[in-house]
């Protein structure tokens, strides 16, 4: 008995040092129980476990341009428009909308029983508010390109215009109209993004940092925030004065913040998290489960160059580094969670008029070649004058996939062109500031589409664009994109972005690693979480029993 006991113990003990070693307190449903018989009604409750594996960035709906701060953002709040079930925009906080004859205005009717968590009703200057502020240079958001859609949007963002000039206006309490630069067919799936959430003006006024903690943070969506212990977790609870309160059948979200896959996967057989994606290590054991979710997300996982840095400023060492890596090893032996390699950029998924898909029409524009790497290094060095390549550094967010993916492709590097390369990795918010500010000279990053259309992904990499994070400029592509955006004819427009498509090809200022899908296992209990191939998680309609 003794024997059993002690080995009992240790078992305990291993596991209780895991989870806390991973994050103190990550994941756990309620407080420990202290005897005082609370309550029968609380082990009832609806609380469903999850892992954000990182703090957002920001909570605020301009600033929080990130998954990690989409996650939780996209279920604490909500626009004039929401994506339904099946993916497509439905009426949210507007409850319906006019468009003009010629397609560029629309106005939004907020319904009445559109309000905050603390009571104040949702209204259209709290749009106006958070949209120019999305706008506000001062702001610095980087998911301003997006509200270039609006007439004076960009005049505005580029300080060439003021707030006034932006065609948003609140017409009254609960009526906002907004003036697009041109007809945009896919307008109600962009102001589905969390960076058109609306913020309450009231709120912001009285402390601009509202959206920092739990006690100050104003939610209007299907949950408001309980707690918030910074680095660790977040607790959100459903949401008493959300207008479609009825549909959401949780009581509860806890969040943990727990980085890595591993942990996170060792947390799911525990009981700690409802839910995990697979660890890599783990992925030809487990992929195959019947308990294994596969849904599509349209996005790229790439590298960017940063062409201001040596060697990159030569197109043709961009190059060579782009086809000495193998994106079908990558997937296959690294990754191992059913990705497609990605030979473009554009991810597949996205129809023409025609109904051709974008990859389809536009082909394989990346190629691993190794041998041609060789001779592109060799000819870039020559134009450059370099006897030997300057040192290069690799710069990953920390993470064991991210590891993993830096690690093969420093492999592949020094195999198929002999070049030795360095790796270096930062946490999460350090790695996105340096990236932003073209501290990196090649660095892992992704890009997960924000509405459905892939000009979203191509206009990124205009000059000057906040997404661009390369430093690289081209007066064509910058061209080619203006005439897609306001091209009226879909086919013409689909031809630009595939020219566009093709100017990055040969101008590389980045490489493709794979295509994006979400794999997650789920407890048999878990059920209606909706994954959008956009990004956005959706817990409104989900369920634990």
């Amino acid at each position: 008995m003794k024997k059993g006991f002690l080995l009992g113990l240790l078992a305990l003990m291993f596991a209780v040092l895991v989870a806390c070693t991973a994050n103190e307190d990550a994941g756990k449903a309620k407080d420990e129980d202290s005897g005082n018989g609370e309550d029968a009604a609380q082990a009832e409750e609806k609380v469903l476990l999850m892992n954000n594996g990182e703090e957002p960035t920001s909570l605020n709906p301009p600033e929080g341009f990130d998954n990690m701060s989409y996650n939780v953002l996209n279920n604490l709040m909500e626009g004039m428009t929401r994506l339904g079930q099946d993916d497509e925009p439905e009426a949210a906080m507007a409850e319906d909308w006019d468009v003009s004859d010629d397609q560029k205005t629309y106005t939004f009717h907020i319904r009445d029983d559109a309000n905050w968590s603390n009571g104040d009703p949702v209204t259209a200057g709290d749009f106006e508010f958070a949209w120019k502020q999305l706008l506000d240079p001062e702001t610095g958001s980087p998911a301003a390109f997006l509200g270039y859609v609006f007439e004076g949007g960009e005049e505005f963002n580029s300080g060439d215009a003021d707030a006034d000039d932006v065609q948003i206006t609140a017409k009254d309490d609960k009526t906002l109209e907004v003036t697009l630069k041109e007809p945009t067919g896919y307008f109600l799936n962009i102001i589905t993004n969390p960076a058109f959430f609306p913020v309450n003006e009231k709120i912001a006024q009285d402390n601009e940092k509202w959206y920092s903690d739990a006690d100050s943070f104003v939610a209007n969506g299907p949950f408001k925030m309980e707690t918030w212990e910074h680095d660790k977790k977040i607790v959100m609870v459903r949401n008493d004065q959300y207008w479609d309160k009825d549909t959401v059948k949780l009581d509860k979200v806890d969040w943990a913040m727990v980085p890595e896959t591993k942990t996170e996967y060792q947390m799911f057989q525990s009981d700690e998290l409802d839910m995990t994606e697979i660890p890599s290590a783990l992925a030809d054991q487990l992929i195959d489960g019947d308990d294994v979710v596969i849904d599509d997300q349209a996005g790229l996982y790439f590298y960017r160059f940063n062409v201001e840095k040596e060697p990159f400023q030569n197109k043709k060492i961009r190059k060579a580094f782009a086809m000495a890596v193998n994106q079908n090893d990558i997937v296959d032996y690294v990754t191992k969670n059913k990705e497609e390699a990605a030979h473009a950029f554009v991810s597949p998924g996205f129809k023409d008029p025609s109904g051709t898909d974008f990859r389809e029409a536009n082909g394989d524009l990346v190629e691993f070649d190794p041998d041609k790497a060789k001779e592109l290094l060799k000819e870039g060095m020559e134009e450059e004058g370099y006897d030997e390549l300057p040192d290069v550094t690799l710069t990953y967010n920390t993470d064991e996939d991210h590891k993993a993916i830096a690690e093969t492709l420093q492999n592949m590097f020094s195999d198929n062109l002999g070049v030795d390369v360095t790796l270096k990795n930062t946490e999460w918010n350090v790695f996105l500031e340096d990236q932003k500010a073209l501290k990196h000279q090649l660095s892992r990053s992704s890009f997960l589409f924000d509405y459905g259309d892939p000009i979203n992904f191509l206009e990124g990499f205009i000059t000057d664009s906040t997404m661009n994070r390369t430093g690289w400029s081209n007066e064509k592509y910058d061209e080619l994109i203006k005439q897609a955006k306001s091209e009226k004819d879909e086919q013409k427009r689909w031809e630009k972005m595939e020219d566009a498509e093709k100017l990055l090809a040969d101008e590389m200022p980045f490489f493709p690693i794979h295509y994006y899908n979400q794999v997650y296992i789920y407890k048999d209990n878990i059920s209606g979480i909706v994954r959008h191939p956009v990004g956005y998680l959706e817990l409104k309609w989900a369920d634990k029993k």
